[in-house]
């Protein structure tokens, strides 16, 4: 059973939480978004509270949403996937308000290991009662990330889903196809590490760096017991031939990764370039973006404030 997070106050009851919701329901038809938008605000109202509903067009950035509101609410709530949170999250994390969450995602790694409902009326009625805890934050260079960053193979399989998906390919397979693509070309990168003032070279399929450990092992692979123990977890995967490497991405794809896998490393503050290269292709929360380097990663210890439920 994971460790609860330590208990926080809750949002004072002398005044009404102005709770403002972005919804990233993009993908769908304006339809859909409207049937959603609806069906929140109708929720909210169920659950004995007025909330704000601001549903993103296709191209609107949830970070810019998010940041116009965050001086005037309380709560800002993220409704959407993991990369939806992050963006929020990033928007808010120096700011008074809250970070609530609607996992509305595929995945939502994020709400899950916070222990937040996966239905939508029980995940409102956790932001409702307005628990708030503190948890850590990684960033890295000017991003802030909740989950984890990395380098190497995962951006190049990344970029290919997306330019599969734009030729119409559905989200799954356009990832089983780009990680097959990738990995049956893909020849490791050579990056310097500098962890806590410790020097190291590598050449590695990929550094995966997550905030806070994540468990590799047992039944609940990918998930984390904590997210307030202040670290950045750095994961290198062993230098391998080719051949090896699709073998590895498939056990990570299915859970069948060991922490014998990979070297583990836990930091505060790490640098990573890559020889002479100015700029690097970085996944941040599922996003990719191309980041001057050398890359500079440090933990912010319980920089975020997060509704929660009770322990």
């Amino acid at each position: 059973m994971p460790a609860p997070l330590d208990a926080g106050p809750a949002v004072a009851r002398d005044t009404p939480p102005v709770i403002v919701v972005i919804l990233n329901s993009s993908a769908g038809s304006a339809a859909k978004r409207e049937r959603i938008e609806v069906e929140l605000a109708d929720l909210f109202r169920a659950a004995g509270c007025r909330a704000e509903v601001i549903a993103l067009e296709r191209g609107d950035d949830p970070a810019v949403a998010a940041r116009k509101v965050s001086s005037r609410a309380s709560i800002v709530v993220a409704a959407g996937g993991d990369g939806t949170v992050s963006s929020v999250a990033a928007a808010i994390v120096d700011s008074p308000a809250a970070l609530g969450v609607l996992p509305l995602g595929t995945l939502n790694h994020f709400a899950k290991d916070l222990h937040i409902p996966l239905d939508l009326a029980d995940a409102i009625a956790v932001v409702v009662a307005g628990h708030i805890d503190r948890i850590d934050v990684g960033q890295v260079n000017d991003r802030v990330f909740v989950n984890n960053s990395s380098i190497g193979i995962y951006p190049s399989i990344v970029e290919e889903r997306d330019a599969l998906r734009q030729r119409g390919h559905r989200k799954w397979p356009a990832m089983v196809l780009a990680t097959l693509r990738i990995v049956r070309k893909y020849r490791g990168v050579a990056v310097g590490v500098d962890i806590d003032g410790r020097r190291q070279t590598w050449r590695t399929p990929f550094v995966f760096i997550g905030n806070n450990a994540y468990d590799i092992d047992g039944l609940r692979v990918g998930g984390r017991a904590r997210l307030d123990e202040g670290q950045l977890v750095v994961y290198r995967a062993p230098r391998m031939l080719a051949r090896q490497l699709p073998l590895l991405v498939i056990k990570a794809l299915v859970g069948r990764r060991k922490a014998g896998d990979f070297q583990i490393l836990p930091a505060r503050d790490l640098w990573i370039d890559a020889g002479r290269a100015r700029r690097l292709r970085v996944a941040v929360d599922g996003e990719v973006l191309v980041m001057r380097a050398p890359l500079h990663y440090r933990a912010r210890p319980k920089a975020l404030r997060v509704v929660v439920p009770r322990a």
